[in-house]
């Protein structure tokens, strides 16, 4: 079911669903789901189209399904459903047909002999209830659901749509993966469509940063990314895994034809309102073809530093570092530690009329508006060696070179920054002190490191804690012992929080990630070890009688706050030691 469908669907307004309405707008201002200005924006919509303000809200991406489905529920005085909710297989499919449930936004649940309860979008819709009483000959109760968990239940229960498709084609599945062109007909039929929609809309729904999509001998498994962690989730129908992975490669541009060999494009779809991009890989694997899109979500990005969770003097410093006119500033951690998002924090903070910005990525992940960003693409000749040489002449104040991977890229960033230039850049090291054990080990000498590095942070993220279903704990002896937890805190009886689990957060008991950072700002005594060849953990001595609080040290003071767990934290940065 289309976008526009849908929001018809919703738009659907029974008489004396004003006040309703009314209360639903108060509701989402009191939680704090929608300010004052969202929710005029959304009313002056909604009379200028016609559409009913729940409809609209969602369209224009200020409030998300599940925040409008809750404040909903609360005004009706109905309980919300979640994906556990949904039978394993259809509810009196020989009365609620598959046509009419989609079409109304509706899931039977359960029933006994007098009454059957149905999950619908709308509890403001009377006609639905009264269809399927007539339909049932049972008196029907109602429940709220979230409206992409009822699509996914809906394309899970009643596949009848997608079996007939896979038998409309005069040759076997076997002979269909081997036609592109029956592959390509397939998957843009309507049912393979709404399949991948909603497999994506999902996605975004729930805030996940990935969909791996990868095939087995026997079954399509879609699993997704939340906080750093995959989650399987109910997969399509397995006969339908070639013509969804062609489907994915249409909607990115990649020739469907080619199945041998690695792939890379990008998606832009409207998702509930708004534009949101997917970086789109595919790989070969033994029983076909698997599939990543990564989603790049800028509304769901915080290009702010205290969003992302930096302590205030790590963030001082960074500015401090990013203020100077030249030398080398450089971003450390892991793949998935947010280095890109700190960067772009900090090009976005930099970004002014009076400077020329200049970035070289590969690959690009979100766009940045002022600032001049180049795509790396080494098969024409384009690395980021060449095109750090042809940026130079263009006279920048400001480059970012998204990864320093070798000697030529590294030498040329130096001299980038010795000749007037401000370079940030990212690494792949476990500390900031090893930063410089990394570059000496490319090929940079001692003194021009000393000359041009002007800061390095590192940075790993946690997972923060969810804050509906945390518990707080009197500390075990042993951890206070072990980690010196009395000199962080006055805070008598001292305790610590711990992971519980709720609907809200997946029952993981974690919501989201919190970045956790060292900022080394190279003094003279640094420059000085630097110089005699010190070892990093010399270097990182200095750095803390400098006044650098360790990345570990950071997670500590995270844990106590109540931000994170010492579980998440030890294993977050043993993870990559």
């Amino acid at each position: 079911m289309g976008e526009a469908s849908r929001l018809n669907d919703v738009a659907r307004a029974p008489a004396g669903t004003a006040a309703s309405l009314s209360k639903f707008a108060a509701e989402l201002q009191a939680s704090g789901a929608l300010d004052a200005r969202g929710l005029e924006r959304g009313q002056s919509v909604a009379r200028d189209s016609g559409q009913r303000l729940d409809a609209v809200l969602i369209q224009l991406g200020l409030v998300s399904e599940r925040a409008v489905a809750e404040a909903l529920a609360r005004v009706c005085g109905k309980a919300i459903v979640g994906p556990a909710d949904y039978p394993l297989s259809p509810v009196l499919p020989d009365r609620l047909r598959p046509a009419f449930l989609r079409a109304a936004r509706a899931a039977p649940l359960a029933h006994d002999h007098a009454e059957l309860t149905l999950a619908v979008v709308d509890p403001l819709d009377d006609f639905t209830p009264a269809a399927a009483a007539r339909a049932t000959g049972l008196r029907i109760k109602t429940v709220l659901a979230v409206p992409i968990e009822l699509e996914a239940a809906l394309a899970r229960l009643y596949s009848d749509d997608a079996t007939a498709l896979a038998e409309t084609g005069p040759a076997a599945k076997d002979a269909l993966e081997d036609d592109a062109e029956r592959l390509r007909d397939q998957a843009s039929e309507a049912p393979v469509i709404r399949l991948v929609n909603q497999m994506i809309a999902r996605a975004v729904e729930t805030q996940a940063s990935d969909i791996h999509v990868e095939p087995f001998e026997d079954r399509l498994r879609v699993r997704y990314r939340y906080d750093g962690e995959l989650h399987e989730v109910e997969a399509p129908p397995f006969h339908l895994a070639a013509a969804i992975v062609s489907r994915i490669k249409i909607m990115a541009r990649l020739d469907i034809a080619e199945r041998r060999l690695p792939q890379d494009g990008r998606i832009r779809l409207a998702v509930r309102g708004h534009d949101v991009d997917f970086r789109v890989s595919t790989i070969p694997s033994l029983w076909g073809e698997t599939v990543v899109l990564r989603v790049l979500d800028r509304n769901a990005v915080a290009f702010d530093f205290g969003r992302l969770g930096l302590s205030e003097a790590v963030t001082e410093r960074l500015a401090q570092s990013l203020k100077l006119p030249n030398g080398i500033v450089l971003v450390t951690g892991p793949t998935g530690s947010g280095k890109t998002t700190t960067l772009y924090t900090g090009l976005l903070a930099l970004n002014a009329t009076s400077r020329k910005i200049v970035t070289v990525e590969d690959p690009i992940e979100y766009h940045l508006g002022g600032i001049n960003q180049i795509q790396v693409r080494p098969t024409i000749g384009l690395s980021f060696p060449s095109l750090l040489r042809a940026i130079l002449r263009q006279d920048p104040d400001v480059i970012m070179v998204g990864e320093i991977r070798d000697l030529e890229t590294a030498q040329i960033a130096v001299q980038a920054a010795l000749t007037g230039h401000l370079v940030l850049s990212t690494l792949h090291t476990n500390s900031a002190a090893a930063t410089i054990t990394r570059l000496r080990d490319m090929g940079i000498e001692d003194y021009l490191l000393t000359a041009v590095l002007r800061g390095i942070l590192a940075q790993r993220l946690v997972r923060r804690l969810c804050t509906a279903c945390r518990s707080e704990v009197p500390a075990p002896a042993s951890v206070v012992d072990r980690f010196g937890l009395e000199a962080r805190t006055t805070r008598r009886p001292l305790t610590l929080w711990h992971a519980a689990g709720c609907p809200q957060c997946r029952h993981t008991g974690y919501r989201g990630r919190l970045a956790i950072a060292e900022f080394l700002m190279p003094d003279q005594e640094t420059s000085r070890l630097i110089y005699g060849r010190a070892s990093h953990d010399e270097i990182e001595a200095s750095g803390r009688a400098g006044g650098m609080h360790t990345m570990f040290d950071a997670g500590l003071d995270a844990a106590l706050a109540g931000e994170t767990t010492i579980e998440e934290l030890v294993r977050s940065i043993q993870a990559d030691g």
